[in-house]
């Protein structure tokens, strides 16, 4: 955990609670300046149960904003700082990670799947030859039915838990996101919680339709969900209640948007033809393309970004999703033990500053834009007796930047009009090499404001601009400091290494899955 802090504030205040897949984080932003006032931030563990699956505790996710917010307000009262002018609180969430719940007893039926999740691909597999000559593509959507969206681990969980499938049948149970189960709890829980989400939310669903803006009844009889235990849609900055208990009670949650979409409002990617990427657990380029939805011919996806009030309209994003990226440091540090910590991989890939012709293709969760191939699996090739972990080290970071290169290139066809500069945040943009590299393989300028918190600060700016709150004027840009980084190197260079992990990426979606069978030792006999 780690905390910042500056002091002699007196103007209003306006919370986030940024709940991520690794983190869980609690920021006071300055509603003038657009300033860190404080912030406080908790660990959150993941569990693998099975190969594939990946799991969180939604009672742990819940306390860990319980605890964010305390921790903030202790420190703001040792500032001289008063809560009070803490004026309120937006939610920014993991998106596509899914919970059901029990509304009369409040309790989880399950763990949290998370986005990353694989155990539905058996789901996905019956789904999609349901529909019309195995089209895996939803118009209606702007998705692809895949194991990253929520409502196929909705539909695993109703077939696979005996629990949620009671709830189901007995009419207690409560689907959400992360956002929705949040609010429910902060805002009293069983006693008159509120079950809302936003438009970005929903639309990570698959069973949000981006053109009505509201929940499809086609597409809920097509997954065979009741359209009752899914929460209200609203907009992502409107009063939804109020904060039931702890220091800040009777405070407004007045913005809600998916993490990529917070970081999008925050990078002020307001206007169509902006673009941000969000390197995180994953990794998320969004482009912003104003009112009308676009559809992509190049493996990405369509989805809504924010709708800034009621009776604002609904912006549009085209997206690329990758899976892995600071989750593939984790795994270097997790699994294998060749970093002791996260930070040192910087410092690794320097010492040797290439990889040494190893190419790494972390394709952990399979491979998602532009390929959604669920199959693909990691793959490290190109070793010699000469590769130490240096070099894999720096393979690691160059997956990442050859990653966001695919993605750049599919939304740069889509578009027709390629970016000249990539915006960039999240929390792997304090590896300054991973920023050079990241600009010498995209051949233009990386920009990286100096205040990294973008996706606090979305969800932030659209609680303190709701109705009812207006203490943050949106349309105001903040000034932003940035640090910019120029491509250095040959781009015939950054050619012949792309299309040498283009090929070991060939090699990941060929990879045929066997079952691992048990073994036994066998006794020699001389």
């Amino acid at each position: 955990m780690a905390l910042t802090c500056h002091t002699n504030f007196s103007v209003p205040l306006v919370g986030a609670i940024d709940q991520g897949t690794s983190s869980t984080r609690f920021l006071v932003f300055n509603a003038q300046t657009s300033e860190v006032v404080c912030q406080y931030q908790v660990e959150i563990r993941q569990s693998f149960p099975k190969e594939g699956w990946v799991e969180e505790d939604p009672q742990e996710i819940l306390q860990s904003v319980c605890e964010c917010v305390e921790k903030v307000c202790e420190m703001l009262t040792h500032m001289n700082i008063s809560t009070d002018l803490i004026k309120a609180i937006g939610v920014t969430n993991q998106r596509e990670t899914t919970l059901v719940w029990d509304k009369e007893t409040g309790l989880p039926l399950y763990n949290a799947i998370v986005w990353m999740d694989l155990r539905t691909q058996s789901t996905v597999d019956r789904l999609i030859s349901k529909t019309p000559g195995g089209n895996k593509n939803h118009l209606k959507t702007g998705l692809p039915i895949s194991t990253y969206f929520s409502a196929v681990k909705l539909r695993w969980l109703m077939d696979h838990i005996e629990e949620v499938a009671h709830a189901v049948d007995t009419h207690t149970a409560m689907f959400g996101t992360v956002d929705s189960w949040l609010v429910w709890c902060l805002t009293g829980g069983v006693d008159g919680g509120i079950h809302c989400t936003d438009v970005s939310n929903a639309s990570r669903t698959l069973l949000f339709n981006i053109n009505t803006l509201q929940w499809d009844l086609e597409l809920c009889s097509f997954f065979e969900i009741p359209v009752e235990i899914l929460p209200e849609v609203k907009s992502s900055s409107e009063i939804y209640g109020y904060l039931a208990s702890g220091s800040l009670t009777g405070t407004p949650i007045s913005g809600c948007l998916g993490d990529q979409s917070a970081a999008l409002v925050g990078q002020m990617c307001l206007k169509d033809g902006q673009a941000k990427n969000t390197y995180g657990t994953g990794c998320f380029l969004l482009r912003n393309t104003g009112t009308k939805p676009v559809m992509s011919d190049h493996g990405l996806l369509t989805t809504v970004a924010y709708k800034l009030g009621p009776d604002r309209p609904a912006c549009y994003a085209l997206e690329g999703s990758v899976a892995i990226a600071g989750a593939v440091v984790r795994w270097l540090k997790d699994n294998m033990g060749i970093i002791q910590s996260s930070a040192e991989i910087e410092k690794l890939a320097a010492s040797v500053g290439t990889s040494y012709g190893c190419y790494f293709v972390p394709a952990f969760s399979g491979l998602y834009a532009p390929y959604w191939e669920p199959n693909a699996r990691g793959i490290i090739c190109g070793l010699t007796q000469f590769t130490t972990r240096n070099h894999l080290a720096f393979a690691a970071l160059e997956a990442v930047c050859f990653q966001t290169k695919e993605i750049l290139d599919a939304m740069n066809q889509d578009s027709g009009v390629p970016l000249t500069q990539l915006q960039v945040d999240g929390g792997m943009t304090c590896n300054q090499l991973l920023m050079q590299l990241q600009a010498d393989i995209l051949c233009i300028p990386v920009v990286k404001p100096t205040m990294s918190e973008t996706t606090a600060l979305g969800a932030a700016m659209a609680a303190g601009s709701a109705d009812g709150v207006s203490v943050w004027n949106i349309n105001t840009e903040h000034s932003v400091t940035t640090e910019r980084y120029q491509p250095q190197i040959n781009p015939n260079e950054t050619e012949f290494r792309y299309a040498r992990w283009k090929k070991a990426v060939q090699k990941a979606m060929n990879w045929e899955t066997v079952s691992v069978l048990p073994t036994r030792l066998l006794t020699s006999h001389i």
